[in-house]
């Protein structure tokens, strides 16, 4: 029972930080308190205050717009991060989870091989070669995500296509399409789930991460971990600039983290 309540808790309170984050996040795109781009000189580091309640950063931008629109340019990268990873990964598992053979052994391989590069490492090389910029930045982390997917899909696919009502199915003369679309894709959706927050979780560190090394969105454009990036400089004068980016960062980890660990034990 306090194993329940426990979880819970950590539910309600993910889905809270989460709640928090999709209200920033649809605030970045209708409505924002200031231009996040205007540069106003005399508003330079200005502190937190009614007319800006995160304050201003070194061009007098307001910190709180600029934080808006940085969750918003998180949520999205994040996103098309995990559904390039999940939707490669479900076609990669599936094939080689189901077919076996040869086509598991190549593909595996090619699996493994990538797999065994650090994501952030293998994001670096991409980017590398197409070059900064937040495009390149989604083909790059989509690219590191594919394997971890891929291998979780094909444990699953494994262990369900020899169940017993797999085995009818395909005595009835049901084809490989079917058999995968109708009675093992559905499957997939528990374990599925559990593991899109997580990744969606490793997303947003590495899509901060990357932007803190300046390989992402570029200035001004805002984005929550190249304000890190700017605000080291001033961290002892003017914290604010750093604490606000950092403490979203921390609420939108926090809360997708809960939110996987509540629904990994639930199923």
């Amino acid at each position: 029972m306090d194993k329940s309540k426990n979880q819970k808790v950590k539910f309600i309170i993910g889905l809270t930080l989460v709640g928090i984050i999709f209200l920033m996040m649809i605030a970045g795109i209708f409505c924002t308190p200031y231009d996040p781009l205007a540069m106003d000189m005399s508003a330079k580091f200005a502190g937190v205050s009614f007319k800006h309640i995160m304050g201003c950063d070194n061009f007098g931008r307001d910190i709180f717009s600029r934080v808006l629109v940085g969750v918003r340019e998180t949520m999205f990268v994040s996103a098309t991060v995990v559904f390039i990873g999940t939707f490669v990964g479900i076609i990669i598992g599936t094939v080689t989870g189901y077919f076996g053979g040869w086509v598991d052994e190549i593909l595996m391989r090619i699996n493994d091989a990538v797999l065994a590069f650090p994501s952030v490492l293998l994001a670096l090389l991409v980017i590398g070669v197409l070059g900064g910029g937040t495009h390149s930045l989604i083909i790059a982390l989509g690219i590191a995500f594919v394997p971890s997917f891929a291998r979780i899909v094909r444990g699953e696919v494994l262990r369900i296509r020899n169940l017993d009502y797999i085995q009818c199915v395909r005595l009835y003369g049901a084809s490989h399409l079917r058999i995968i679309v109708v009675h093992i894709l559905p499957n997939l959706r528990t374990v599925l789930l559990s593991s899109v927050l997580i990744g969606f979780n490793n997303a947003v560190l590495a899509e901060a991460g990357m932007n803190y090394l300046g390989m992402g969105t570029q200035p001004p454009n805002p984005s929550l971990g190249l304000m890190l990036s700017e605000a080291q400089s001033v961290i002892f004068t003017n914290p604010w600039n750093a604490i606000f980016p950092g403490l979203v960062i921390v609420m939108m980890i926090l809360g997708f983290s809960l939110l996987s660990d509540a629904m990994e034990n639930k199923s």
